[in-house]
């Protein structure tokens, strides 16, 4: 992989920009690093093609539950089943996974999510599909992934090194956007076509994929907390780390807002794809294709920046765009424009949480990887419905686009908060 793209000359007396200037601009040696691992070869190409199957059940999930109830209420009461799990379960699931080899973890859970797939796939097909179905398949999803994501988070260092974290993170982040920008467009199609339940059938059919990939791996596990220790002494641990490192806890409270109020716009999007923006399933699968268009932009931007420095101030800058882009789109009624405007969402989202992740990967030690990162998901996965169930509820009561604007408003006035109370955080390289 070879070749150099370089950069214009406007904006290089921005220090991002002059640094990157310096190198000569974005090397796609630098871009793909990561790949020359075999292991993380497996898992890239396995993830992939898992991913698409997973967007194209997490767009056609929500379509099928606003079809059966027409109200967008059940919209966020689905997408907050999904947060029970992942809010009672990560921390414990945190120690667990430092106590265990992950390549073992990530077979169990990636079956158990296969599972899941047909057998909701199934009830579709049989016809006895209810919206409480839905709710109680979500809260089987949302355990698998309590242990599942930060697993994978965690298991990144063990398949690149530290030499490639950074890259493998951001790699991670384009390969689970490119799976955003195909999943979600052939969900649309099949939706209009055949119906959801073979969305969900050919997203358990995708995760052989990812198990073969895993099956193949040749890993030496990082075991990171001894067996014989209270699980509660090690959970104690991990917290008692993030409560005395003032910048961690920052990053995780500024992805913790954003998913909290932000995100709860993309729970929904089927009512503004219908209802605001007079769109069908193909409407909605280029909603949320456009979202990942822009977080595609923003994770091969991350991992061609390699070991650049201002990661903090690339943290701050994503903080507030994103917030800004959801207020636009919450005020949009034109869908071309509502579609360019998620692009710039889905590019604030995404250098806002890769930056995180780097940064807080890159500090923590080994042996507490798991237990931290079970946090990191808990605020980014787990928080992200309870965003939703308050979305929904104010789109019930008020109107659609009010929904969205409500928490895209919170996020952006707390991310101006930071903006003046955290400067420590620009400070990160």
């Amino acid at each position: 992989m070879t070749g150099q793209v370089g950069l214009p000359a406007i904006g290089m007396s921005d220090p991002i920009a002059t640094e990157v200037s310096k190198r000569g601009g974005f090397s796609l040696d630098t871009t793909f690093a990561a790949l020359k691992h075999r292991n993380y070869r497996l898992f890239f190409l396995g993830q992939l093609v898992s991913l698409i199957g997973t967007w194209m059940q997490s767009v056609s999930q929500p379509w099928l539950v606003y079809h059966l109830t027409g109200e967008p209420i059940y919209l966020g009461i689905v997408s907050f089943a999904s947060a029970v799990p992942v809010i009672t379960l990560s921390l414990w699931a945190g120690v667990f996974i430092d106590r265990v080899p992950k390549r073992k973890m990530l077979l169990i859970t990636q079956t158990l999510a296969m599972t899941h797939a047909f057998l909701l796939a199934l009830d579709v097909f049989l016809g006895w599909v209810q919206w409480w179905h839905i709710v109680i398949f979500a809260l089987m999803l949302g355990a698998i992934n309590a242990f599942d994501a930060p697993a994978r988070q965690s298991f990144v260092v063990e398949l690149a090194g530290r030499e490639n974290l950074q890259n493998a993170i951001g790699l991670n982040a384009a390969m689970f956007q490119t799976a955003r920008i195909i999943g979600p467009s052939i969900a649309g199609i099949l939706l209009a076509l055949i119906g959801p339940a073979w969305c969900f059938f050919l997203n358990g059919l995708s995760f052989i994929a990812v198990i073969v990939g895993l099956s193949q791996m040749d890993v030496k596990p990082i075991i990171g907390a001894k067996r014989d220790v209270n699980p509660l002494t090690q959970m104690r641990e991990g917290l008692a780390y993030i409560r005395s490192d003032r910048v961690v806890l920052t990053m995780l409270g500024m992805v913790a807002v954003a998913n909290i109020f932000a995100f709860g716009y993309s729970a929904l999007l089927p009512a503004f794809a219908r209802d605001v923006l007079g769109q069908g399933p193909e409407g909605l699968g280029l909603l949320s294709a456009s979202v990942g268009a822009g977080a595609l932009i923003g994770a091969l931007a991350v991992a061609s920046l390699g070991e650049i420095k201002f990661k903090g101030r690339l943290l701050t800058l994503g903080n507030l765009l994103f917030p800004t882009m959801v207020l636009f789109f919450a005020a949009s009624k034109i869908f071309p424009l509502s579609m360019a405007v998620l692009v710039g969402a889905g590019l604030g989202f995404m250098i806002q949480n890769t930056m995180t992740n780097t940064l807080i990967q890159t500090a923590v030690p080994d042996h507490l990887r798991g237990r931290v990162m079970s946090v990191y998901m808990l605020v980014f996965q787990g928080f992200f419905p309870i965003g939703s169930l308050i979305a929904g509820i104010i789109a019930q009561n008020f109107g659609v686009p009010l929904g969205a604007a409500f928490g895209a408003s919170i996020a952006l006035l707390a991310g101006l908060f930071w903006l003046w109370r955290a400067p420590y955080v620009r400070k990160l390289a």
